[in-house]
């Protein structure tokens, strides 16, 4: 074509047409990577749409435990040695008691026999018959003075007669009891009061009931009731 036949308007129709295709052209690219785009995307989504289950499944609570290995933790657990427990402090054996140690009460037996119901008439006096018995395993020694193994004769509340009272010396008296032999005291009552001062002249016990018991230290025996006529 002749560049003159260009210029003008006609050559401006020209260029116009040429810009024209080139435009189309440009649309059918953009057209052609926009599909490629979205194709592209596609397979992407339907991965992650594969991928879900895997999680959901993860998801998932864990089954049971295996029975066997259960059975094998509870028998750990079954001989596992144990914390030490305390062991409880056995009690203090009681000493071996040696002969001639004092007497304990609780080895001791203290009676008293006569007075039960008798009735003393006249000129009769009441007698007693006192018996002290070593049950320990060995001999021992007690004192079996009128002080501290006494009999107490009682009217009621009055007191009317004691071995306790008016005693000469000291009135100790040791004696050896020996294990399972009684020792015996005899006493007599003279039917008279007596009383801490040692008065001269003890006035008569009236007639009535009377009560005699023997004590020494925390040992008490069985009341004797007796009457006087």
């Amino acid at each position: 074509m002749d560049p003159d036949t260009m210029r003008g308007d006609g050559g401006d129709i020209y260029w116009r047409r040429r810009m024209s295709v080139l435009v189309a052209v440009l649309v059918v690219v953009a057209v052609v990577a926009w599909a490629c785009s979205t194709g592209g995307s596609g397979p992407e989504r339907s991965s992650s749409a594969q991928s879900s289950p895997s999680a959901s499944t993860s998801a998932q609570p864990t089954p049971a435990a295996d029975p066997l290995l259960a059975g094998l933790r509870t028998l750990a657990m079954g001989t596992a040695s144990p914390s030490p427990t305390p062991t409880p402090k056995a009690a203090p054996s009681e000493r071996p008691r040696k002969p001639g140690e004092p007497c304990q009460e609780k080895d001791l037996v203290l009676s008293l026999q006569g007075g039960k119901e008798q009735i003393y008439a006249g000129d009769s006096r009441p007698t007693f018959l006192v018996t002290l018995v070593n049950t320990g395993s060995v001999m021992c020694k007690a004192d079996i003075g009128p002080r501290a193994m006494e009999v107490r004769i009682t009217s009621g509340a009055d007191r009317i007669w004691s071995t306790a009272d008016c005693v000469s010396g000291a009135g100790i008296e040791v004696a050896e009891l020996q294990r399972g032999v009684p020792y015996v005291r005899s006493l007599e009552w003279d039917r008279r009061r007596s009383s801490s001062d040692c008065r001269s002249a003890s006035p008569v016990a009236l007639p009535g009931t009377y009560v005699a018991v023997a004590r020494m230290g925390k040992m008490r025996t069985e009341k004797g009731v007796f009457h006087l006529r």
